[in-house]
């Protein structure tokens, strides 16, 4: 009914061009014009195709490409205390591991090497077993994480697992696609904005509260930037472990699309998912996830240690990280940095 009302100005229209045949003739042709423009609008494009990227249709780095010289350059001009900040977790026994991840670090033999030469040295080695990607203090890359549509898994720039998922690496999506992280990066303290020492499990994060921490520091957010969040959970970090695992505070969707709309290249927190768990919408398995890094190619980069940089109210900083370069990995553990 709504389309037929909005036609019916038009038919008229052209119906008063009927007298003569030139007028009948541009008046059809408008005619036509309007309903295919109508049938347009009746049939938006799929919304649940986010492919091809605004990169091309067969970029891997997704918003890694945001990062442009002028950004590293940027960074630089943040530095003038020369004060390093270690943001990364101890890679330890014990340590939270979510679900059935595991970690083991073990140094056989005594030695693994030698006594050798004259001088008699020797050396060690030693064995690494777990998910080495997605453990500790984690970078997620755009492998890691996609949804299903009918029979297909889709990912990042539309890539389908049936052609790029092999089971020693992938061939496509590999975190060894990312390069290295030279930008500016943001300290939002969202559990300081709310007085609070540690925002509590299920408390989500609008996007007001990311604005108003950034109203408080005088501080806007630009494109291409590192936006870390600090919500206190990480406190809890071997200390707490079954709280620290059983869930936490962390983004909304609102805050999440608000992000990706500053265009971000990655978004950082204290906790192990980035987004708030429990979810807001119980009937949906991390949604915050599949939209930064499915939907928009930005970067999630978990577990991270803040309560230094936030000691210091550092909320300006060159940020620095480079992933190992895990060719087909999903991700990648390291220890970012934060230089002011």
């Amino acid at each position: 009914m709504l389309l037929v009302e909005k036609l019916k100005p038009c038919s008229e229209a052209m119906w008063r061009y009927a007298g003569n045949r030139r007028g009948f003739i541009a008046g059809l042709f408008f005619f036509i014009g309007v309903l295919m423009l109508a049938r347009g609008h009746a049939q938006p494009p799929d919304p649940l195709k986010w492919w091809p990227s605004e990169w091309g249709a067969g970029d891997q780095r997704g918003a890694a490409n945001r990062m442009t010289p002028q950004k590293a350059l940027e960074a630089t001009r943040l530095i003038s205390k020369g004060k390093v900040y270690q943001l990364g977790r101890l890679y330890e026994h014990g340590m939270p591991l979510p679900g059935k991840r595991h970690f083991s670090l073990t140094i056989p033999g005594s030695p693994t090497y030698g006594p050798s030469g004259k001088n008699q040295t020797v050396a060690f080695d030693e064995m690494f077993s777990g998910e080495i990607g997605q453990i500790g203090t984690q970078l997620d890359g755009l492998g890691h994480f996609g949804t299903r549509i009918g029979n297909e898994d889709y990912f990042y720039n539309g890539f389908k697992r049936s052609e790029f998922a092999k089971p020693y690496g992938f061939e496509k999506l590999g975190v060894e696609n990312v390069g290295v992280f030279f930008t500016r990066g943001l300290l939002l303290d969202v559990a300081r904005q709310r007085k609070l020492e540690r925002l509590p499990s299920g408390y989500v994060i609008t996007a007001a509260e990311l604005q108003a921490c950034l109203d408080s520091a005088g501080l806007k957010i630009h494109e291409g930037d590192a936006v870390l969040i600090r919500t206190g959970h990480g406190q809890l970090w071997m200390k707490d472990n079954k709280t620290f695992e059983a869930g936490e505070p962390g983004i909304g969707m609102e805050a999440a699309r608000w992000l990706t709309g500053q265009k971000v290249t990655l978004i950082g927190c204290d906790n192990w998912a980035i987004e708030v768990v429990p979810h807001e919408d119980k009937q949906l398995n991390f949604p915050v996830h599949e939209w930064i890094i499915t939907r928009n190619g930005a970067y999630n980069l978990e577990n991270l240690d803040l309560e230094e940089l936030a000691a210091d109210k550092a909320y300006e900083f060159a940020f620095i990280f480079a992933p190992l370069r895990l060719k087909g990995a999903t991700g990648s553990p390291g220890n970012p940095i934060a230089v002011r």
